[in-house]
């Protein structure tokens, strides 16, 4: 049977690795895993922030869908993706990130490490040693197996930071070395979504580091897969849980919120050095494809769509948009939102924009958003940008294909009327059709007929 090793990073921009765009030296482990498989162009999670990704993923359920809309435990009798995979004789694993996907006791996991125990979740060589491990004893068993490798990098504190001196102590950092690579200001380019001033430029900077040393465990990992002699017989999948945790970004519902970097490499089936960049997926597409790639039924109500067909070279129907949500930030504050994508236009709704309300999130801490701050007070054009950061419009309508940072909103634009009478209609209907609670606001807001709304398949 096929084992299954899921590689994740924490906060990582879907643009960051050489392979999707990024600096050429900035992922090589990526960009050679990138070089054996399949990427894909236009992926994205469901939801832009840690625990709502995680649990949408292991469950194939939209979070509305299965309760953990923030950072709690998904609801009682929702199945998991391991359940599936132990029926069929896997083993499971996970190192890193494993009280954001709860209740843990739930997951059933035959191995468990912790941050702690893999270096605050930045060691490579702990992450090898413990994937090396978990697979011989699976192995030696005669079990297939599922292990999902969660780096925390590139996660705040970001490398070299400030705020990484003042979260952990001395002893603390000894836990784990330096990136293979650490980014000079001078050396980067800073996303078109964020004003190149000197305070976003030194930190993304300490961003790539990160993510630098995120790539660092991947290698680790895939080496000791390698060792194991298993890597023939292991489908192999990278992605990110949502976007850098920058300003317009992370915990939002804009492009760069949610755009993963989903590389997949199964020996046998994908060609390597392909590229789909057509086809819309979603996270919750992963659910089914594991069932089918471990031969168990998928279960009846799950929202993803298996990509085999994608994997083995075909088109799909369907697959010309992406719904993506948001409902609360890790400091437990609700800021709804919704957003559809397409080939050329990304719609989003906020529910919670009202004019006054002030937004607040993780993606405002360091050394960006006071940065911003700072410039706006003698440039117009970022005291706009950060105004309406703050508050958002009630709608917001881009040209991805003209404006991919997401910079003007042209939902007041009396030319794309239609545009926003389509993006508002699909929206709509997907609403209904998840049973999303917030479809009867959703609808007055905008003047459309309340539906009527049923739980069901996207």
């Amino acid at each position: 049977m096929t084992n299954i090793l899921l590689i994740t990073a924490d906060d990582m921009d879907g643009n960051t690795p050489g392979a999707f765009g990024g600096p050429d030296d900035a992922t090589p482990n990526l960009d050679r895993l990138a070089g054996e498989g399949m990427v894909f162009g236009r992926a994205h999670v469901p939801a832009a922030v840690c625990q709502p990704s995680r649990s949408a993923l292991m469950t194939g359920l939209w979070p509305h869908r299965n309760g953990a809309e923030g950072f709690e435990p998904i609801n009682d009798g929702i199945g998991v993706i391991n359940d599936q995979l132990k029926q069929a004789g896997y083993r499971v694993g996970i190192l890193g990130k494993v009280g954001h996907i709860q209740p843990v006791e739930r997951f059933g996991w035959d191995m468990a490490a912790d941050m702690r125990q893999l270096g605050l979740g930045r060691n490579p060589e702990a992450y090898g040693t413990r994937t090396e491990e978990f697979i011989a004893n699976a192995c030696r068993d005669g079990h297939p197996w599922f292990l999902m490798a969660n780096a925390h990098d590139p996660h705040r504190p970001f490398h070299g930071s400030a705020a990484e001196r003042e979260f952990w102590t001395d002893e603390e950092r000894s836990e784990y070395p330096e990136p293979s690579k650490v980014f000079a200001t001078g050396e980067v380019d800073v996303p078109g979504f964020l004003p190149d001033i000197p305070g976003v430029r030194e930190e993304y900077a300490e961003y790539l580091s990160s993510a630098r040393r995120c790539d660092d465990v991947v290698g680790a990992v895939l080496d000791a897969l390698q060792r194991t002699g298993q890597a023939d017989d292991t489908l192999v999948i990278f992605l990110s849980d949502n976007g850098m945790a920058f300003p317009f970004a992370k915990a939002n519902c804009y492009l760069r919120s949610t755009l993963t970097p989903l590389i997949v490499r199964w020996p046998g089936v994908t060609r390597p050095g392909t590229s789909n960049d057509d086809a819309f997926v979603n996270m919750l597409d992963l659910f089914p494809t594991f069932c089918d790639v471990a031969d168990v039924r998928v279960p009846d109500g799950i929202d993803g769509i298996s990509l085999i067909p994608l994997l083995k070279g075909g088109r799909e129907q369907g697959r010309d948009r992406v719904f993506t949500v948001f409902h609360e930030t890790s400091a437990k504050q609700r800021f709804e939102m919704r957003c559809v994508q397409d080939s050329q236009y990304g719609y989003i709704w906020n529910g919670w924009a009202d004019g006054s309300t002030q937004y607040r999130a993780e993606n405002m801490w360091g050394l960006s958003w006071p940065a911003m701050l700072e410039a706006a007070e003698n440039d117009q054009a970022i005291r706009q940008r950060a105004d309406f950061y703050l508050t958002r419009a009630r709608e917001e309508l881009y040209d991805l294909s003209a404006d991919p940072n997401c910079l003007t909103n042209l939902a007041g634009d009396p030319d794309l009327k239609p545009v926003l009478t389509r993006t508002r209609n699909s929206l709509a209907h997907w609403m209904a059709t998840t049973g999303d609670p917030m479809a009867p606001e959703f609808h007055s807001g905008v003047g459309l007929p309340v539906a009527h709304t049923a739980a069901g398949a996207s």
